[in-house]
């Protein structure tokens, strides 16, 4: 293993000094330290510019911090049926914590079974930057004995999802990862980046095409917002439709788009 910087590691120790960057993955604090020092940002100045840029691809999404325990405690006593009105209203409320997976509520009944609906029952997936979304299980169209690997930067949200994975005997894997310095290994079916790349982008502005490239799945499902956190569209899904050809220009691939009210989808055959 590399040896870090001791100038580095006590930025990374005052990045992570704060609750809000605590739980985040250690290698990717670690690499937007180094892009800093590299910079020659110091001090305070370095500080605030790491997490400011943490906040653009993670924080931004949680509008306040999220009790992992006590949705934990809430997750014991749920029906055992993950298909029960119960467990899918605990789903909704806990997905709804996360900007990025609430504003998939409103088309969650279609989402999948409509990008999906060319492979379905789908019997593998990898969820790169998962967020919250495994949480919307009960609504993907998946086998009897699927397999779900879910891997995010939040080491604390991950410790939620594998609780409910465990809770409802789902055969999974949740992983601690930073994309830009590797992709898992998966034998997975089916690999979801949803709303990820604008996100991905702030870390390396070119690895938008690079990650579709390395995702090993025979099949990716990318999409992207349609309007911004704050809620303004300013053609954004013309503009990151533009964007994603772009990125797969040249390539051999199948694409299926689709568009919803708050989301456009991209299902990619490779």
């Amino acid at each position: 293993m590399m040896k870090i910087d001791d100038s580095v590691q006590d930025l990374v120790e005052e990045v992570r000094s704060n609750p809000k960057y605590q739980f985040i993955t250690s290698d990717l604090v670690q690499q937007l330290c180094q892009d800093a020092k590299r910079k020659g940002l110091k001090g305070k100045l370095a500080v605030k510019t790491v997490r400011g840029k943490l906040h653009q691809i993670g924080g931004a999404y949680f509008s306040k911090q999220v009790d992992y325990n006590e949705t934990i405690n809430r997750l014991r006593t749920l029906p055992d049926d993950i298909q029960s009105a119960e467990v899918r209203q605990f789903c909704r409320q806990t997905m709804r914590s996360h900007t990025s997976t609430g504003e998939r509520l409103p088309i969650i009944d279609t989402f999948f079974k409509t990008c999906l609906a060319s492979l379905a029952p789908v019997h593998s997936v990898i969820d790169l930057a998962c967020g919250l979304n495994p949480l919307a299980i009960p609504w993907i169209p998946l086998t009897e004995d699927f397999t779900y690997c879910a891997c995010d930067i939040y080491e604390d949200m991950l410790g939620l999802l594998t609780h409910f994975f465990k809770r409802f005997s789902i055969q999974s894997k949740t992983t601690a990862c930073n994309l830009t310095s590797g992709i898992p290994e998966t034998n997975a079916e089916v690999a979801f980046l949803l709303k990820s790349i604008p996100c991905l982008e702030q870390i390396k502005k070119s690895f938008g095409a690079e990650i579709l490239e390395l995702i090993p799945t025979p099949h990716l499902l990318v999409s992207y917002p349609v309007h911004s956190i704050g809620g303004r569209k300013k053609g954004m899904p013309d503009f990151y439709r533009r964007h994603f050809y772009q990125l797969i220009s040249g390539k051999d691939w199948e694409v299926q788009e689709f568009q919803f009210q708050t989301e456009l989808a991209f299902m990619v055959h490779k």
